[in-house]
């Protein structure tokens, strides 16, 4: 879908949210979608541990017996 998206349209985008924000507001936005990101890598990491310890507990318990 956005696969076509070249510098232009790339741009123009750019200008669109600066024209809608303003320039004080962007390093906020910009921030505020960091802290998003970390806090969503977090929580697929913790859930991605949550699903391997069972997995990894199993091998432990398999080796002891």
């Amino acid at each position: 879908m956005f696969g076509n998206l070249g510098t232009p349209e790339i741009l123009v985008i750019g200008l669109v949210i600066l024209v809608l924000f303003g320039a004080k507001r962007i390093p906020e936005f910009m921030q505020g979608l960091g802290k998003g990101v970390r806090e969503f890598r977090k929580a697929a990491k913790d859930i991605q541990e949550e699903i391997e310890k069972p997995v990894e507990q199993k091998k432990i318990d398999d080796k002891r017996a």
